[in-house]
């Protein structure tokens, strides 16, 4: 039986192996940020750490959006991977209902699962969703998908269904009042609560600049 660090230590290098030629926005450093965002929230919570960790690592193993839509994939990667390094079986059913739950868009079914776990997890993923690093990964993935940047004729979709959301071709610029100005306040954690702050009003000012050069005010 491997020691809760040994596995730990095998999972971190298949997930880096297998995101090393992934966009940009999910890979291997999107997960490490994560992960480091997960150690840090967690020292706060009542969190079983090899949980957390496991799932921070694993949670973009096969991203929905890189697969169809497929949203069992990841969850059934994951598992199958733990099964070969021999993690517990209840560790690992941890885990997979995390993967499962954790997302934005699961967020449209309403919530079916939660645990200490998931609330670290989840704010960790979403940390790295808003601030700077929020910014360059919206735009990294629109334009890895071809969409515009902005277009002042379409506006944001703020009421879209599960599979509206999953299929929008709409600007990168929508992005931002679809999804990403809206989690700050969806942070379970005090901690991430407390990071989210500077990252949301860092996304405010950022569009404020970017409407001032897109009108010529600037």
């Amino acid at each position: 039986m491997y020691s809760s660090q040994q596995l730990i230590r095998q999972t971190a290098a298949y997930v880096r192996q297998t995101l090393q030629n992934a966009e940009g926005g999910h890979d291997w450093w999107h997960i490490l940020r994560v992960w480091n965002n997960a150690k840090l929230i967690a020292k706060t919570e009542p969190a079983d750490m090899l949980v957390v960790e496991l799932a921070a690592l694993l949670h973009d193993i096969a991203d929905s959006k890189f697969h169809n839509g497929n949203e069992d994939i990841g969850p059934q990667t994951a598992v199958a991977f733990l099964q070969r390094i021999q993690t517990d079986a209840m560790v690992i059913q941890q885990v997979e209902l995390i993967i499962r739950n954790m997302s934005f868009k699961s967020g449209f079914d309403g919530h079916q699962f939660y645990s200490p776990e998931l609330a670290v997890v989840q704010d960790a993923d979403r940390l790295d969703a808003i601030g700077a690093i929020g910014i360059a990964r919206a735009f990294n993935y629109g334009g890895f998908k071809g969409r515009e940047l902005y277009n002042p004729e379409i506006a944001s979709n703020l009421q879209m269904s599960k599979e509206e959301y999953k299929n929008t071709t709409a600007p990168t610029i929508n992005h931002f009042y679809e999804k990403l100005l809206l989690l700050k306040n969806k942070m379970n954690t005090p901690t991430a609560k407390k990071l989210a702050e500077q990252r949301h009003f860092f996304m405010e000012t950022y569009l404020e600049q970017f409407y001032a050069e897109w009108n010529g005010a600037r």
